[in-house]
């Protein structure tokens, strides 16, 4: 009976209103690509389009970020490291000047310190010398011992004075050492002829020469 009422189907009409939903579920731009697009189709389009590049400029900004932070990094390494290899190269000159400064210093204050105690003690035995004590019997052997304080008390005087020229009031002159007494005393010998060197030597030894010729006639007299 069924089969009857199929004779009378049209088989064309059923296919046409099975694929029409089909198609229908389709754009018009995607059913029809020659067709031109509609204002909502553009606005949709530019809408697409702004999003991107709104996308773009944030990454772009992101971007240039993260490159500053990169460049300051590297300028302040590069800050670090020229600071580090100058300061290194400052303290370690300056750390030299200055120990050879303080061992300079620290030499010429113990001469100083040993020059001052031996100036005391020159004075000391200067101002032991009493000459109340001497009588008539022990004049000579006093007097002769009293040269002798003296003389030994003006060799360390004048020693002391070419240590250090502030003692002859040469303020601002920096002490010599023996390095620069050796060679100028040294030259100062070299330009005196004989004779005045044996001037100079009789000058430096008549106290002792003296002394000597005390004591000879004291001896002759007892």
């Amino acid at each position: 009976m069924s089969e009857d009422f199929d004779e009378f189907v049209d088989r064309d009409f059923q296919a046409g209103r099975q694929v029409q939903p089909a198609a229908a579920t389709l754009s018009p731009a995607a059913a029809d690509p020659q067709r031109a697009p509609t204002r909502e189709e553009l606005e949709a389009r530019v809408n697409e389009m702004q999003a991107r590049l709104a996308e773009l400029r944030r990454a772009q900004q992101e971007l240039e970020r993260e490159r500053a932070a990169l460049e300051e990094t590297r300028r302040r390494q590069l800050e670090f490291t020229q600071g580090r290899q100058e300061m290194i190269q400052q303290l370690t000159r300056g750390i030299a000047i200055l120990e050879e400064a303080e061992f300079s210093a620290r030499r010429d204050a113990e001469q100083m310190a040993k020059t001052l105690t031996e100036l005391r003690d020159a004075l000391a035995k200067v101002q032991a010398v009493r000459e109340e004590g001497w009588t008539r019997e022990n004049l000579a052997v006093e007097l002769t011992r009293a040269l002798t304080i003296i003389d030994n008390a003006r060799m360390e005087w004048n020693a002391a004075r070419l240590k250090f020229p502030i003692l002859s009031g040469e303020s601002n002159a920096p002490g010599p050492t023996a390095a620069t007494t050796g060679p100028a005393l040294q030259e100062l010998i070299t330009q005196k002829r004989y004779w005045d060197l044996c001037k100079l030597g009789l000058a430096l030894t008549w106290p002792v020469a003296v002394v000597g010729l005390a004591i000879f006639l004291l001896l002759a007299m007892r």
